[in-house]
């Protein structure tokens, strides 16, 4: 009995929450007689994805490059007013890489101990994204002649049409994988910023050397305690958002467990609420997907058949954490909207199909070349006669999945509640004893 009475405080709480934020907005609203958009947070992840692709297109895992973006990625987190944490690591080829940690500490959530008491723990919830980026090895040392794609130039830099050749059509800089991730994950930090009273300690942390069998993510899972690890409830992995027709949402493949699947998706589901509760699409034509193909196919190595959906094709970072059990929901653009795993890829857009429609670690991952295509005129989405929404893809995609990652952390923990909720038990503990 006392349990289902927890569970109805908890739910009760969170529907306090969901009810109080549209009324604290409506006061924003009628004091400044302005309408607050939920993700309106401008082009600072756009701006910034596109800065790291532009200055550190050669990134890859250990190299000099790898080490100034890091760098850049320190400067961005203290301009927030934060101090990170620098983890260097030895990863499995020659060469030292960092991690950049953020921790900020939350409410806590009260547990319910063995002898039917409570106390106040602290619950983590991991945000991360790999920085570093690399061409697969088919492409390494590749040329824009060799591609047959350099533009005909005369002597003025002009093309054979007349228009100014600022850049040639490859030049790969991992403006999606992972430029657009790490954009997103520094959106998602600078937003929190206006958050209070989140019962999770919040880790913010841009990995290193992610190319390389992911030993950032490693690294970092290595240096916590066996405390800090029993703390974590969940991870958030951002990866390669821009270039893909559609951004999805998955579980990892622990998740396939028939006694653990809910237990192990339940955070999926909470950031497909978050998505649906809040009018993304009606402001700016954003949907959050999952993959539903339903393919039969022995997906985690077992030797069984696995029904494909809800999990992604591809492994990053969250596998670290996946691997320990502990739930991870991993956000990407891709498109899973085919008949069998091998036709799979990212996109299906005719115009980014030199590479089979494979972006990520191609030539293709370049800025130059996905803007070309991809970045559109802002419009009126209302057309209510004003131009209010952006037609830049890679600012919509960031700040709509940044979103979705803070907003699911007000969703609590499963294993406790937060101090508000507890109160709320407290008082109804009393009434129920008069």
């Amino acid at each position: 009995m006392k349990s289902v009475l927890i569970k109805k405080i908890i739910t009760s709480a969170t529907l306090l929450t969901v009810i109080a934020q549209p009324l604290l907005l409506s006061s924003c609203k009628e004091k400044n007689k302005t309408t607050v958009k939920p993700a309106d947070y401008g082009s600072y992840g756009s701006d910034i994805a596109r800065e790291i692709a532009l200055r550190f297109p050669d990134r890859e895992a250990y190299t000099d490059g790898e080490k100034r973006t890091g760098e850049y990625i320190e400067e961005k987190i203290k301009e927030l007013g934060y101090t990170p944490e620098v983890l260097s690591f030895q990863g499995s080829e020659t060469g030292i890489s960092n991690d950049y940690i953020v921790r900020v500490e939350g409410t806590g959530f009260y547990c319910e101990q063995k002898d039917g008491s409570f106390e106040l723990e602290h619950r983590v919830a991991i945000i991360g994204t790999h920085y570093d980026a690399s061409l697969l090895p088919e492409y390494t040392g590749a040329d824009d002649e060799e591609d047959g794609e350099e533009e005909d130039e005369d002597e003025d830099g002009d093309d054979d049409t007349g228009t100014e050749v600022t850049e040639a059509k490859y030049r790969f800089d991992g403006i999606s994988d992972n430029a657009s991730g790490t954009a997103c994950i520094l959106t998602a930090l600078k937003a929190f910023k206006d958050y209070k009273n989140v019962g999770y300690d919040v880790w913010f942390v841009f990995f290193g050397a992610g190319t390389d069998h992911f030993s950032g993510a490693e690294a970092f899972y290595q240096s916590l305690s066996y405390d800090e690890r029993g703390m974590i409830d969940v991870m958030y992995d951002v990866d390669s958002l821009y270039a893909g027709d559609k951004v999805y949402a998955s579980s990892g493949f622990k998740s396939l467990i028939s006694s653990r699947r809910y237990e192990m998706r339940r955070k999926l589901y909470q950031s497909y609420d978050v998505c649906f509760a809040n009018p993304l699409w009606t402001n700016y034509g954003f949907d959050l997907y999952y993959n539903e193909s339903g393919i039969k196919e022995d997906v985690d190595g077992d030797g069984y058949k696995d029904i494909f959906k809800e999990l992604p094709k591809t492994i990053s970072d969250y596998k670290v954490f996946d691997d320990r059990m502990i739930p991870v929901v991993y956000f990407e653009s891709y498109e899973y909207n085919f008949t069998s795993m091998d036709q799979m890829r990212e996109t299906k857009n005719l115009s980014l199909q030199d590479y089979g429609g494979i972006i990520r670690g191609t030539p293709a991952d370049c800025s130059y070349y996905l803007d070309s295509i991809l970045l559109e005129e802002d419009y009126d989405r209302n057309d209510d006669g004003e131009i209010d929404c952006s037609g830049d893809r890679l600012q919509i995609r960031i700040n709509c999945v940044a979103f979705i990652v803070i907003e699911s952390l007000l969703k609590g923990s499963d294993k406790g509640m937060t101090p508000a909720a507890y109160e709320a038990y407290k008082i109804e503990q009393a009434k129920a004893g008069e």
